[in-house]
Order: C-alpha cells, then structure tokens, then sequence
C-alpha cells in the first residue's frame, strides 16, 4: 500500500531541487526560509485581483497602473469566473476536497473561467521579467480542472506578468491528460520513495551557497 502524502506544485519543486532540503522545511521542520518582502507584495496583488474580479472591490491605487487594464480584459471574459479556487485530487486522481483526508495533491488557481466545456486558467506573476517563465504549474491545475470540471475538454492557460505586462500562454486538452501526467508521477513516485525509505539525499545547487536556510549542509557556505 502506499504511503499517506500530500504534495503542491512547489513542494514537489522544493523536493526536485534538493531533498535535504525539502526534509528540512517540509518533514523535520527544524529551518525555516527568512521572510521576503517580495512575497508580501505578491500576496497583496493577488488579492487585489481576487477582490476585484470577485467581489467588484475597487482596486488599491497603488496596484491600479498594474492591474485594471489586465483584469478588465479578463472581467470581460464570458463564463463563470473562480477566483483562488482551492483544487484537491486524491491518489486515484479523482477530484476532492481541499482539506479532505483522502486529498493528495493540493493546488489554488488565482482564476478560473469556465465557458460551456472550454475553460481560461490564470496564475498571476509580480516578477519584473518573464524571461524565466514555468508553465508547468499551469499544466498540474489544467488537469486538476479537467476532474473538478468534467465537461471542459480545452484549457487555455496563461501566466500572467502584471509588472512586466506580458502574458506567457500554454494550451492543453482533456484528451492528453494521460501524457501530461506522466512526468508528475515520475516525480510524485521519487518524492514517494524518500518518504517510504527516509533517504534525503542533499543535491547541490544554485541556491545553495547564498539563499538556503539549511545552514549545516555541507554544501552550504554559511554555516562554515
């Protein structure tokens, strides 16, 4: 049988990038990362566009320049709009609750539009450039989408760089969800094994000399 978990798009990234170091953060918890600011800032923009889009709440004139042109677009949009909607599937990949014992995965979605069986899926950025974007955490909601909203067959996706005024799209379709999913469960199954077998191999990186909390690695600089 196998083991009870849960995972996020970015545990599992955490994990990929060294499982010392998400041993430490997410099991142990014995570190901690510092607080950033830029994430503050992230969280307040969203939430200016959830209130927004959701509620009608003018937006704070500090995030105005940012954001209205962008959100008007998206408020003019038809269909019926989901904002942070809280997404859960369970091993089976079957669609759940968010806090449900049997939940697996678990992930939010900044916007969600479902128009008839096409859907729009929206992850609003704060960074100053998109020259770096991932779609891929667009993709794991796409297919959380697909169980949650049976009827939606297209998704079009879009990573949305409110500072950077730009739009990084992805496409997906129901019918391909089977190859989308491959990759996630080869990860999901290495995340499983290190919990199964409790080896949290540490795995060198970039964050490791400057950015990782995990002072006592040996490949961290600033514990030595």
């Amino acid at each position: 049988m196998s083991v009870k978990y849960t995972w996020s798009y970015s545990s599992l990234d955490l994990f990929k990038q060294c499982p010392q170091k998400y041993y430490r953060l997410r099991v142990l918890k014995d570190v901690k990362d510092p607080p950033a600011e830029h994430l503050n800032y992230g969280l307040a923009v969203h939430k200016a566009a959830e209130d927004y889009i959701g509620k009608g709440v003018p937006i704070p004139e500090k995030y105005v320049a940012i954001l209205k042109t962008s959100l008007d677009r998206l408020n003019e949009m038809k269909g019926e709009k989901h904002c942070e909607l809280r997404l859960g599937l369970t091993q089976g990949l079957e669609p759940c609750g968010f806090f449900d014992p049997d939940v697996w995965w678990r992930g939010v979605a900044d916007l969600i539009i479902i128009n008839n069986d096409s859907a729009y899926v929206v992850d609003y950025k704060t960074g100053k450039s998109s020259k770096y974007a991932d779609t891929k955490q667009l993709e794991l909601l796409s297919l959380a989408v697909f169980k949650h909203f049976p009827q939606v067959k297209k998704i079009k996706g879009g990573l949305l760089f409110v500072v950077a005024n730009d739009l990084i799209k992805a496409n997906y379709e129901q019918d391909k969800a089977g190859v989308y999913w491959t990759k996630w469960l080869e990860d999901t199954g290495r995340l499983e094994a290190a919990i199964t077998n409790d080896v949290w191999n540490a795995k060198p990186n970039f964050t490791c000399r400057q950015y990782c909390p995990v002072h006592d690695c040996q490949h961290n600089g600033k514990g030595h």
